[in-house]
């Protein structure tokens, strides 16, 4: 029987493909993340001892990159298991718990009269198309130069436009001996409560939007008429499009960001995928360079465009303007993500300039300003807190407990247990930072705290220092603060290392892999360069293997970058010349720092945390002892900053290369 592409779409997003082959395959425990849906295995089509076999939940299909293949869930089952088309489907669809649908007469003629108002839909876009090329369309032609859209790009996105007539479509379709009923059915006419229909779209450029399967279901239009009753205008709900359940650009930003390499792209627009308001802005984006936007059709986001975003990536950036009405749809947007959250599951917020929109941002110059407002994207639970601090003052307890509970309302609709516990953990520390004691220099050496109670400074009277004081000291030091240049060099250090001098990870891998970077796109290298040891045997391991590999991913671009910044800042032990004695204690020094400045930035932040909580409970004994314990840490980060610098061999050339005689 044939089965209809939304019952397999819809078993297949039900099902994990990893559920499907896991049945037949182990999962390499080195290389897999389960948290991502990323898993590897050693490859059932083909005998190897290396896992090289990959599939991902996330684009549900399957690649080997030892013999080639690659497919879905029914192709897994039809071509290992030696099963036919319909019994793959009834394997997956009982694993979805889902019944086969029945052999009804009725649904295959409604599948045959579907592809049918396809072929429908296909005959308007290119009615649309032509008909801008006319004399008819010589003004909408001006308006997109104007614009600044190429005539590529114009192509590209098989722009139209229809004319300003109430039956031109309508005739031409019926020349094409297309019925009454199927152009009534695809909505491309008026015809309800009027005695003959008419065309819907008139004197209008026309965007056709595409299904997931890259076929043209509705169309959008921009009246040329400042008169028209609507600037925009979608087609009505059919048989073949639920506005709700659509994206425009959909199957093409899916497209750019599967594309070789993606996994390896740092926080840029091209490594996400990026919702706006518009066609335009999602046109203008693409012309710019950036492929992966999307964008709703005329409407706030809806929770099945929000599951949509989810399937390609884990966390989308959602695009708005910066003004208050920007600003207000960011809110309903966030409050729409909440409850659905996941671990590895959330949304990003980039907001426009106030009165910027994506095409004004890059018709002039290029994309660059828009990957800036990118790059500055917050968290969701950046977005609530800003949109809760924002609405008044909190000067009084009570004011404070106000806020307190409107937070926590808001997190109590997450309905993963793990998020929400993290969530009312995030709220707790960002409560206990905003309403510890603000002290202020008064000019006199008079502080005055949150309660505006004033007192003196006591650190001249052998007292022990303010908190604030302790911080300031404490943020300046290097090792302790985190996302300065020392972390960041440490770090390039320890991954720069095992780059050039791969036989360190035969000896320490499990060490090696256990290494926690703050930098994502170091994060994504280790990844990648501990699933590429792992498809190897350990002679095989060496260093012109695992950058061909790397590079073959997208990190070629990352890993010269480091290797320019260790080599100004004369890290040698780091680089490919280094001999292995040299570059192994380097690397063992380096992971030495980094682990005892990421135990003393914890203690840092938990220290902070109980400063706080004894200031607003004022236990004055509690918060001696606290702060003396914070002035230990600060001075065991001055010191292991000192003995960072001059240790020999870390960032001292120590005279031996690769080859050569040890002094």
């Amino acid at each position: 029987m044939r089965f209809s592409n939304t019952f397999l779409d819809e078993i297949r997003d039900r099902v994990p493909i990893s559920n499907v082959i896991a049945r037949r395959v182990s999962w390499d425990k080195r290389k897999t993340n389960v948290s991502r849906g990323d898993y590897w295995a050693c490859c059932p089509f083909h005998g190897e001892k290396s896992p090289s076999f990959h599939c991902e939940d996330r684009k549900g299909r399957y690649h080997c990159f030892g013999c080639g293949v690659t497919g879905d869930h029914f192709r897994f089952l039809t071509e290992l298991e030696g099963l036919s088309f319909p019994e793959a489907v009834q394997q997956v669809a009982d694993m979805a718990g889902m019944p086969m649908p029945l052999a009804d007469p009725v649904m295959e003629k409604r599948e045959k009269e579907r592809g049918s108002l396809i072929d429908v839909m296909e005959m308007a876009t290119r009615f649309f198309q032509d008909q801008l090329q006319t004399a008819n369309g010589a003004r909408a032609r001006a308006y997109l130069r104007d614009r600044g859209l190429t005539g590529r790009t114009i192509e590209t996105f098989r722009l139209g436009y229809a004319p300003d007539s109430r039956n031109a479509l309508k005739e031409f379709l019926a020349g094409k001996g297309v019925t009454k009923e199927q152009i009534e059915a695809c909505g491309l006419v008026v015809h309800e409560n009027v005695p003959v229909s008419y065309d819907r779209f008139r004197d209008r450029i026309m965007f056709p939007i595409l299904s997931s399967r890259e076929k043209v279901i509705a169309f959008g239009g921009r009246a040329m008429s400042a008169d028209a009753p609507a600037k925009y205008l979608n087609s009505n709900e059919t048989e073949l499009f639920h506005k709700g359940n659509v994206l425009y650009n959909f199957a093409r930003a899916r497209r750019a960001i599967q594309g070789p390499g993606r996994d390896a792209q740092d926080d840029s627009a091209s490594g996400t995928i990026i919702a706006v308001e518009g066609y335009m802005d999602v046109i203008a984006l693409y012309q710019a360079g950036v492929e992966n936007a999307v964008a709703p059709l005329g409407t706030a986001l809806t929770e099945n465009q929000l599951e949509l975003l989810w399937k390609m990536v884990p966390q989308p950036v959602l695009c708005f303007d910066g003004d208050g009405a920007g600003i207000r749809a960011a809110n309903r947007a966030a409050e729409l993500a909440l409850p659905h959250l996941k671990p590895g599951r959330s949304v990003r917020f980039a907001l426009l300039p106030d009165g910027k929109d994506p095409d004004d941002l890059v018709r002039d110059d290029g994309r660059a300003p828009f990957d800036k407002v990118m790059s500055q994207a917050k968290p969701l639970s950046e977005m609530l807190w800003n949109r809760e601090i924002n609405t008044g003052k909190f000067d009084t307890p009570e004011a404070r407990a106000e806020l307190e509970a409107r937070l926590k309302q808001l997190v109590a609709v997450i309905a993963d247990e793990n998020v929400r516990r993290h969530y009312q953990q995030d709220i707790r520390d960002r409560l206990n930072a905003f309403f510890q004691p603000q002290f202020q220099n008064r000019g006199n050496g008079e502080r005055r705290g949150f309660n505006g109670r004033a007192g003196r400074d006591n650190a001249g009277k052998g007292g022990p220092k303010s908190p604030n004081v302790i911080s300031d000291r404490l943020a300046r030091s290097g090792l302790v603060r985190g996302h300065q240049d020392n972390t960041a060099l440490r770090e390039s250090v320890l991954a720069l290392t095992v780059v050039n001098h791969p036989s360190l990870m035969i000896d320490d891998y499990d060490e090696i892999a256990a290494i926690e970077y703050d930098s994502k796109p170091l994060q994504r290298l280790w990844s990648a360069m501990l699933g590429a040891a792992a498809a190897v045997a350990s002679q095989h391991l060496t260093r012109e293997y695992l950058t061909e590999r790397l590079e073959f991913e997208g990190f070629g671009p990352l890993i010269q970058s480091l290797d320019q910044q260790v080599r100004n800042a004369r890290l040698w032990t780091a680089t490919e010349e280094a001999a292995m004695e040299d570059a192994r204690e380097g690397y063992r020094q380096a992971l030495a720092f980094h682990k005892r400045a990421k135990a003393l930035r914890r203690q840092k932040i938990e220290l902070e945390r109980e400063i706080a909580l004894a200031t607003e409970a004022g236990d004055g004994e509690a918060m001696v002892q606290l702060m003396r314990a914070q002035q230990e840490v600060h001075f065991e980060g001055v010191r292991l900053e000192n003995q960072e610098a001059i240790i020999d061999g870390f960032g001292v050339l120590s005279g031996r290369v690769k080859g050569a005689a040890n002094h």
